[in-house]
């Protein structure tokens, strides 16, 4: 198979089976970029979601546009985007037609609301992969302590997140404020100590 196939049919199943946006995607495009195909590793798929949120869009497509250009070019990135938009544009025509016929139906409204919980799951699933591979990005050994493994660049990552998370819920600071801070936070860090 092609490896632009390959891109295209990847990315296809992340947008046909990626309910409750960008987020909940996340662990779908990990299990099919760094699992599945090896396309890039855990680090680079940290990197690649912080890239996504840095740039304007959805993250499941602007990671199509990335790993798409990464893995096979300009043509690569043109697959794996379409793959990833082409059930959107389907399903989101079809279901606006039926919600918009079938609104009041309790059933409807029953279905919704069960699919909650599922995405605020794997929003939490991809979430804390996120967070292992910050802190011990060469894997938790059961031998060794939590705090022993962690390095000191690590336990920073780890206060700058308790710092952003704190801003975010506690003060409820505007997210693009709060990255900014976040890497100002490092540069400063980094022109201190370093």
């Amino acid at each position: 198979m092609s490896l632009y196939l390959q891109l295209f049919l990847s990315f296809l199943q992340i947008g046909a089976f990626s309910f409750g946006g960008g987020y909940a995607a996340m662990p779908l495009i990990q299990q099919q970029v760094v699992d599945l195909h090896g396309w890039l590793t855990l680090s680079e798929f940290t990197d690649l979601i912080t890239i996504s949120q840095m740039t304007p869009g959805p993250i499941a497509i602007n990671s199509a546009t990335f790993v798409g250009t990464r893995v096979g070019g300009f043509a690569g990135a043109l697959c794996a985007t379409a793959g990833c938009v082409l059930p959107s544009c389907i399903l989101v025509s079809i279901l606006a037609w039926a919600y918009l016929k079938y609104r009041n139906l309790s059933v409807i409204q029953d279905v919704l609301s069960s699919l909650r919980p599922a995405v605020i799951a794997m929003i939490a699933s991809s979430g804390m992969a996120i967070l292992v591979s910050i802190l011990w990005p060469q894997g938790i050994s059961i031998a060794q302590t939590a705090m022993g493994l962690i390095s000191s660049a690590h336990l920073r990552g780890f206060f700058i997140f308790l710092g952003a998370l704190a801003l975010l819920i506690r003060f409820r600071m505007n997210p693009i404020h709060v990255m900014l801070l976040s890497g100002a936070a490092e540069v400063a860090w980094q022109m201190v100590f370093a």
